[in-house]
């Protein structure tokens, strides 16, 4: 008798320049599919005919150089203000939502895994089972982001300012990964992949 295939969705979440995708990329070792929303979310509106217009309309022509998302120009915007940044996501988030809906029903695997930084911001907690929250320390934070992203300490402050809280965040997790150079992260990993397959 088939009783059907379960399939736990859990979300995995964090502040800027926590190490989401390091997290992540732990998963994906362990043979965990991953879904990578902030990626999925430069695809669409590179790729999406409809929203490219959209965009520029709101933003301008330089919104895209050479048909690619100019990330560091539209950041420019959005982060310096806050109904610009609304505007974007209302845009951009019902398609990443819904690709990532479509991107759950296809798997296999014994759990899948959503990782998007505004899991809460945008709503995108529903029909997640789970939610695993990374954490850094916010001086850390600042240093990856500045290193990764080759931007100023006032820059990524501002981007940080636009995301929840990161001790409430935290809270709203089911698990947390603690990603401060002290803690390894693999082992961390290990414990909640046992976790979810037995």
């Amino acid at each position: 008798m088939n009783f059907g295939f379960f399939m736990l969705k859990i979300g995995l979440t964090g502040g800027i320049g926590t190490g989401k995708t390091t997290v992540a990329n732990i998963f994906k070792v362990l043979g965990i599919p991953v879904f990578d929303a902030d990626t999925v979310a430069k695809q669409v509106m590179e790729n999406d005919l409809q929203l490219r217009e959209q965009l520029i309309k709101q933003f301008g022509a330089t919104v895209f150089q050479d048909s690619k998302l100019n990330r560091a120009y539209l950041a420019s915007i959005v982060f310096k203000d806050p109904y610009q940044l609304a505007l974007l996501n209302a845009m951009v988030h019902p398609i990443t939502l819904q690709a990532a809906e479509d991107w759950m029903k296809l798997q296999t695997a014994p759990y899948a895994i959503k990782e998007a930084a505004l899991i809460f911001e945008a709503g995108a907690g529903a029909g997640l089972d789970l939610i695993i929250g990374v954490t850094a320390p916010t001086a850390i934070r600042i240093q990856r982001v500045m290193q990764r992203d080759g931007i100023s300490r006032e820059a990524v402050l501002e981007r940080m300012d636009k995301q929840i809280d990161e001790s409430i965040k935290m809270r709203l997790c089911d698990f947390v990964i603690q990603n401060d150079n002290l803690h390894l992260l693999t082992t961390q990993v290990l414990d909640l992949h046992k976790r979810f397959i037995s």
